[in-house]
């Protein structure tokens, strides 16, 4: 089984890509993030013409995340308690026997600013309703744009990095306590070494330099762990016209 996530920057620009992706490496489940449609744009006739069935949570013009599935996505989840919050960055649902969690976290603009502080706080939040999805649905997977670095192996230079948003000490320990749940970062069970990035800037050649930072993340429980095959990171698509500034993340999951 063939799990994903993929922030698209605007589904509504990168739906050839999708649609090409899809055709090429065939997941079974495909999370996607800042799709900055309002639900009713959504592309449902394409997705479905993939072979796939969608659940989604949108807005126009910001954030928005869908989930694309062989199996029809059930007990669909877009809003968690204690989050009062409009902005569409968090959709839950579960595929054949696995619950899986779709989120775009908020990127925080500035340590100190306002927005980190959101930031932190919405985390907070988020891995308390984590660890109540985690009791009633021991195969788990949280996927996403967690907006984070995990450790410096994950950053292109972790001196410039140093103490900058995706990638200062709060943010770093705010995932770690999410991992702490009972949840492993899926990458990193196959890959150890430094230089496997998802994100570049769009300036600077940073894509063909290969400066960037691994931020698109797939965590497995650990109830999963003796199911995980092989994890990767596929290049390819940001290569395309008009790509995305992230690449796909890949899980497989054994039979």
């Amino acid at each position: 089984m063939k799990i994903a996530t993929w922030n698209v920057n605007s589904l509504g620009v990168r739906l050839p890509h999708v649609e090409q992706w899809c055709r090429d490496v065939r997941p079974d489940v495909l999370a996607l993030q800042e799709t900055k449609l309002e639900d009713g744009r959504f592309p449902v006739a394409a997705v479905e013409a993939l072979g796939y069935r969608c659940a989604f949570s949108g807005q126009k013009t910001y954030n928005g995340v869908a989930l694309l599935a062989r199996q029809a996505p059930r007990e669909v989840l877009t809003d968690i308690p204690g989050l009062d919050d409009a902005q569409r960055r968090i959709l839950a649902a579960t595929v054949g026997d696995l619950r899986v969690v779709n989120l775009y976290v908020v990127n925080g603009q500035a340590v100190g600013s306002d927005k980190f502080a959101y930031k932190l706080d919405w985390l907070r939040k988020v891995t308390a309703f984590l660890a109540e999805e985690l009791r009633r649905h021991p195969r788990l997977i949280v996927l996403g744009d967690f907006n984070i670095a995990p450790d410096d192996r994950d950053v292109h230079d972790p001196e410039t990095w140093r103490e900058q948003v995706l990638c200062s000490t709060p943010e770093r320990e705010a995932l770690k306590r999410l991992l702490a749940l009972g949840l492993v970062d899926s990458f990193r069970q196959f890959v150890d070494g430094a230089g496997h990035y998802s994100w570049w800037d769009y300036r600077q050649g940073a894509f063909r330099r290969n400066m960037g930072l691994r931020i698109d993340l797939i965590l497995a429980s650990e109830a999963l762990r003796p199911s995980l095959k092989a994890a990767a990171i596929d290049r390819t698509p940001r290569t395309w016209e008009r790509p995305s500034d992230h690449a796909p993340a890949l899980l497989e999951l054994a039979a």
